[in-house]
């Protein structure tokens, strides 16, 4: 009896040991199959977490992952009550949080991918005491390793998100079409932004954007017209024709057309079939606008050059031509007529070369403390000197402080604009040339009472190819010359800006100008001691507020902004905005342009505190009219989605320099005024072109930081983001040469291989 009571003992302590096995084995599988079933990543850690609890009875639990240098990414808790629940400020605090819970025992686990260490499972026993059962060790090694292949896949999965969300981005914002046709139904099945611009215009209004196909038309080269559907490489889509550079154009029904440039490839499958077509398309207007443009130009310096030409030869013939007693009054009479046009087509020479330099950025100043009274006398002598009949009358206060200013340029700019203001007005009205302080510079204006210009035409009147509009009340205006363009130029060299005003057609035109203030010695406004860029000399970082409701936005921001040694205050609720900026007192605010139930804007409008703050916008939209909506709406910047680290601590820290006003820059015996654009080595002046400057500027105004290729082409060449490095390159090796920095051992401009430059940053006293 005693050996069938020990054996049904047995078989009992079996069959319930099965049970719980088949039990663990069930629950592990469900909960497996619960934290696999998806790919987000913080779903994935709390299902992880959740069954981890579920398989050891575990009264709380906290998970963390690590990054690619082993520091603590993300976690998840579960089980602990409101009260208990840690409240973690940083992730890496997460290792110790067996201290921050003193009444709970935490046994840890490893979760291991690929032979790699990716985080740590950390468990409270129900009785807080002794290690779990050997058998319930085993179960949680084998979750562990599971978790560990659900979470790689979900952070894989993550960062596939994220490349397709920034390759569409680029996509989508690409200036050329881009349209992706199916191969069996030559159906368009994607258009970015700038297909269905051209699309769109050629669209009739009852068609939907995609049947736009059935209705265009389009011209070949050779004169050839065909259906859109019936062009070849719609037609020939099963084929897989490559088409490179065919140029048609593209019209509707009622006439309205385009002229593109057209390149195809096929995209095959694994098995070579084709799936899809990939075509290009160029809007060749802007092209053709542009050569149209330079056409124009030409024909206006033809013109301009010829008329000299003109009298040159003329008269040469005329002395050529007459007899031998040739009185020599008259001699006189043709040398003088030679004498005077040369020096007229030297003029326009010289003036072709200064816009080529301009366009280069080569044009180059040597500025020095000079009187406006000297500068205008000058120009007025030189204008009356050349045959004018105007009166010029001159209106200057006598406490006007003394400009920085290269005296040959400025006398050249005030030259411009005199002749602009004479050909414009009628011999009988005056001239007049008037200044005024404006901030740290000089503002000098130059009036007239001519034929004036209608406002929409103001902005285009610096531009080399402008032409003004031609009508009955403003013929012989013509072409706006190259005078203005080079006076534009010639300004900014020196760090002023230009600007036309005008009330409109036949109520006269002002140009004035800026030239920097000289700063004399003792003046209050002087640099700072050591000259350094930096604006918070407080050794605590700048509080910078962050507002996105993405939360991956957030820590992205959070971590660049930590990184460059500001102290990141980050929320998704825009409803704190008014509370948090009054509790934490932000430097500066990152705000997201679109918000669930309002957008940035409306933001700006309706809390009075941002007013008080410089307000970057972050966002993925970057169509012009957008950003351009924004900054009116009184924000400092602009930044688009995607952007590094670099441009945004960059952005933000020219913000915050912009709000402190300029300083001074100085780096061992190299000394920047930003004020007046002024260069100097050991006292030495450094005469630095405009462009050099800019860079150097740039450069200098993000020390201590990486200045890219791609940021450098994007501040001094029009907003352009890609470029030939070499160009770079060569202004970096006059910049060199000219501070005599060594570029085998450089102390003030630094390379960073294959990526930009960088300036040491000063060290603070």
């Amino acid at each position: 009896m005693k050996e069938q009571e020990v054996l049904r003992r047995a078989n009992e302590t079996l069959r319930r040991e099965n049970e719980a096995l088949r039990e663990c084995i069930s629950t592990l599988s469900a909960v497996v199959l619960r934290m696999s079933g998806g790919l987000d990543l913080d779903t994935v850690l709390h299902e992880a977490i959740d069954g981890a609890r579920a398989l050891t009875g575990a009264a709380c639990g906290v998970i963390t992952i690590l990054d690619d240098s082993g520091q603590p990414e993300d976690y998840a808790t579960s089980g602990f009550t409101e009260d208990e629940r840690p409240q973690l400020p940083d992730v890496r605090s997460l290792a110790d949080s067996a201290d921050l819970m003193a009444s709970k025992t935490f046994h840890r686990t490893l979760l291991r991918h690929q032979g790699r260490h990716v985080g740590d499972i950390l468990l409270a026993d129900k009785d807080s005491g002794g290690e779990p059962p050997e058998d319930e060790q085993t179960v949680l090694v084998l979750f562990a390793s599971q978790a560990a292949t659900a979470i790689a896949n979900a952070r894989a999965h993550r960062e596939e998100r994220r490349v397709r969300a920034d390759l569409e981005a680029l996509v989508d914002t690409c200036p050329v079409g881009v349209v992706v046709l199916d191969a069996r139904t030559a159906r368009p099945v994607y258009l970015n932004r700038e297909a269905r611009r051209i699309a769109e215009g050629l669209c009739l209004p009852d068609r939907a954007l995609e049947d736009v196909i059935d209705v265009l038309r389009c011209r070949f080269s050779d004169g050839r017209e065909v259906a859109l559907h019936e062009f070849p490489l719609v037609r020939e889509l099963s084929n897989a024709q490559t088409v490179l550079a065919e140029e048609i154009v593209l019209f509707a029904p009622d006439g309205r057309s385009v002229r593109t440039l057209i390149n195809a490839t096929p995209v095959r499958s694994g098995d070579g079939v084709v799936e899809s077509v990939v075509v290009t398309m160029q809007d060749l207007a802007p092209l053709e606008e542009l050569a149209r443009l330079q056409a124009e130009f030409l024909n206006m310096v033809s013109h301009e050059l010829r008329t000299p030409l003109a009298a040159i030869q003329g008269s040469a013939g005329n002395g050529l031509r007459v007899a031998p007693a040739l009185d020599p009054a008259e001699v006189h009479q043709f040398f003088r007529i030679i004498n005077e046009q040369a020096d007229h087509a030297q003029d326009l020479i010289s003036d072709l070369l200064d816009a080529g330099r301009i366009d280069s950025g080569t044009l180059s100043v040597a500025p020095e403390p000079s009187e406006v009274a000297e500068l205008v006398e000058g120009a007025r002598n030189a204008f009356l000197g050349g045959g004018s009949r105007h009166a010029v009358l001159i209106d200057l206060p006598r406490d006007l402080p003394r400009v920085l200013a290269d005296r040959r340029r400025i006398v050249q700019v005030l030259n411009n604009l005199l002749s602009n203001a004479a050909r414009h007005s009628p011999e009988s009205s005056p001239i007049r040339v008037e200044a005024a302080c404006d901030g740290v510079y000089v503002a000098i204006s130059v009036s007239d009472q001519g034929r004036g210009v209608p406002p929409e035409q103001l902005p285009h009147l610096f531009q080399k190819h402008t032409v003004l509009a031609k009508g009955e009340d403003q013929r012989g205006l013509g072409a706006s010359g190259l005078g203005l363009v080079i006076s534009k130029g010639l300004v900014e060299a020196h760090g002023g800006r230009i600007w036309a005003a005008s009330g409109g057609l036949g109520q006269g035109m002002q140009f004035t100008f800026t030239v920097p203030m000289v700063e004399e010695a003792g003046d209050a406004s002087g640099s700072a001691p050591n000259g350094s860029h930096r604006l918070d000399q407080r050794h605590e970082p700048a509080p910078i507020l962050v507002v996105d409701d993405d939360p991956e936005t957030l820590r992205y921001v959070r971590d660049a902004l930590a990184k460059a040694d500001y102290s990141p205050i980050v929320t998704g609720d825009h409803r704190e905005l008014s509370r948090i900026i009054k509790t934490e007192k932000p430097r500066l605010v990152l705000l997201d342009l679109l918000l669930p139930g309002t957008d940035g804007i409306e933001l700006m409008e309706s809390v009075p505190e941002l007013a008080d703050l410089p307000v970057i916008f972050i966002s993925a939209y970057r169509r012009d009219e957008t950003i351009a909506r924004a900054l009116e709406s009184g924000a400092a910047d602009y930044i688009v989605k995607p952007f590094s680290p670099t441009e945004l601590t960059a952005r933000i820290r020219a913000a915050l320099r912009r709000r402190a006003g300029p300083e001074s820059f100085v780096l061992g015996d190299l000394a920047i005024h930003y004020e007046e654009r002024r260069v100097s080595v050991a006292g030495r002046a450094v005469k630095l072109t405009a462009t050099e400057y800019d860079m150097l500027r740039v450069l200098s105004v993000n020390a201590g930081r990486v200045t890219t290729y791609e940021s450098l082409f994007r501040q001094l060449w029009d907003g352009q983001e890609f470029g030939d490095p070499r160009l770079v390159r060569n202004f970096i090796k006059n910049l060199r040469r000219k501070l005599g920095d060594d570029p085998a051992r450089p102390i003030y401009i630094l390379n960073e291989r294959g990526v930009g430059y960088s300036m040491p940053a000063p060290e603070l006293s």
